[in-house]
């Protein structure tokens, strides 16, 4: 192995258990504490992407359409989200998050930034760690969306 061969493999071990650590903690920052973490991504998906079809959201959750079918019915049951037929096909169902929904995803996020915040300022960053933390954020971004 090259010196980059061996510098990639130790940032992505580094990253990896970073990010895995900082999700682990972020996840238990939640609005409701009987909605799983599959459930939270199917409010989220929704709440960014607007009304979906179930085959949709099982594939954008890389799941199952019955997995996400038994997904779809809790949070139906629970009143997060709510089936709306197509006017086009009879045939096709979309699911639409709700209002309670919404709140729910709103309230969590700010849970979760809040969290995070708090955090930040107990470890007293510099201005410039603050901004390097900034950069270093686009740039797990842009790994997340390759």
């Amino acid at each position: 192995m090259t010196d980059l061969d061996d510098l990639l493999h130790d940032t992505a071990v580094d990253l990896r258990m970073a990010t895995f650590r900082l999700t682990r903690r972020l996840r238990r920052e939640r609005a409701g504490d009987n909605l799983s973490d599959a459930h939270f991504a199917v409010l989220g998906n929704l709440n960014l992407h607007g009304r979906l079809a179930i085959g949709e959201l099982a594939q954008r959750e890389r799941v199952s359409a019955p997995t996400m079918s038994n997904t779809v019915d809790a949070l139906v049951e629970s009143g997060l989200v709510v089936r709306v037929p197509s006017e086009e096909d009879r045939r096709r169902v979309y699911i639409e998050i709700t209002g309670a929904g919404t709140s729910v995803v709103t309230a969590t996020v700010h849970k979760r930034d809040a969290a995070l915040a708090d955090a930040l300022a107990d470890l007293d960053f510099t201005d410039e760690e603050l901004r390097v933390l900034r950069e270093a954020a686009a740039l797990m971004r842009k790994v997340a969306e390759r």
